[in-house]
């Protein structure tokens, strides 16, 4: 009895770092039908309105939750903070992403957001002030100058970056600093809670956005594209963001990011099996030398962090995202 006992609770750790990176791994597949699903809803609906209808919509489905299940305030500092994950994955992304992908096909757009799982760890080691090994800026730089490579030679050679390549990288920006502070929120707020508050706080900006875009332009789309845009706002704008935090929140946060490199693969494939675009050698290559420089940037800052850090991840937070 007692040795079964003991397997049972020595087995607990690995069930939850498991657990991390399986909810990690649910999210990062919602997420990887964005692009493809915002450059079928652009063929029909204006980048502003796609932009902010779908966080409009993601933050009423946010202010059910948060009122059905009586949820406490943020505190003014954790205010502050929501305000930063805002503006990058409520503001920041969906807008530059939209913009961008109304003269880019998405698999183009998925190499270069292959630069979030490295730009997300920048910002973490950043935020929370750690000294990785050099190697880590050493495999950070290569992923970046691939990501631009790749970028100047689709559009005729290097030094010629085109409008939609700079929005994309501004998107990478805006993603990271959005990722690495929500999850660490999540930890204090529970995940879903977090991307709630964020949603329902950006929401009085991006209703008058929204109102801009429908006076500019009304909405007039095809079924196929309205239902791209009611994924976009449902899951990539809300649910998927539940399994993401959620795992960073079960952590560690540094090992589930890494399950982030699989997402530009998905999304290459999702264009091309959804949308038809050609899988050519220099996205395949371009993006594969992306997504190898990420995920080395990410395993040196892994090895890098001290023991004593790592044992910060507080497990007990994850039972707040139920």
């Amino acid at each position: 009895m007692s040795t079964e006992s003991s397997t049972i609770v020595g087995a607990r750790p690995a069930l939850s770092q498991r657990a991390g990176l399986w909810w990690g791994l649910l999210g990062v597949l919602a997420f990887s039908f964005t692009l493809p699903f915002t450059r079928v809803a652009v063929e029909g609906l204006s980048p502003l309105f796609i932009g902010a209808g779908r966080a409009v919509i993601a933050a009423m489905l946010a202010a059910v939750a948060l009122a059905a299940t009586r949820q406490r305030l943020p505190t003014a500092a954790q205010w502050g903070r929501l305000a930063l994950v805002a503006g990058g994955v409520v503001v920041g992304f969906p807008m530059l992403t939209s913009y961008a992908l109304t003269t880019s096909s998405a698999g183009h757009g998925a190499v270069v957001v292959a630069l979030l799982p490295a730009a997300t760890a920048i910002m973490a080691v950043l935020r929370v002030k750690e000294r990785p090994a050099a190697s880590f800026w050493t495999f950070a730089g290569l992923g970046a100058a691939a990501a631009i490579g790749f970028a100047a030679l689709q559009n005729g050679g290097l030094g010629s970056l085109g409008v939609a390549d700079l929005l994309f990288f501004g998107a990478v920006a805006a993603a990271a600093v959005g990722y690495a502070e929500g999850g660490l929120l999540a930890r204090e707020l529970g995940s879903w809670q977090t991307v709630s508050w964020t949603l329902v706080l950006a929401a009085p900006v991006m209703i008058a956005l929204g109102g801009i875009a429908i006076a500019q332009e009304p909405p007039s789309a095809t079924p196929v594209q309205w239902l791209a845009f009611a994924y976009l706002a449902a899951v990539s704008m809300y649910l998927g963001f539940f399994a993401w935090y959620r795992g960073l929140a079960i952590g560690p946060m540094a090992q589930v990011s890494q399950v982030q490199l699989t997402q530009p693969v998905m999304t290459i494939a999702w264009a091309a099996l959804l949308l038809g675009e050609p899988l050519t050698w220099s996205t395949v290559a371009g993006g594969l030398a992306v997504i190898a420089c990420a995920g080395l940037a990410v395993r040196a800052r892994l090895a890098g962090v001290r023991p004593r850090t790592a044992a910060r991840t507080p497990r007990a937070a994850a039972a707040r995202s139920h």
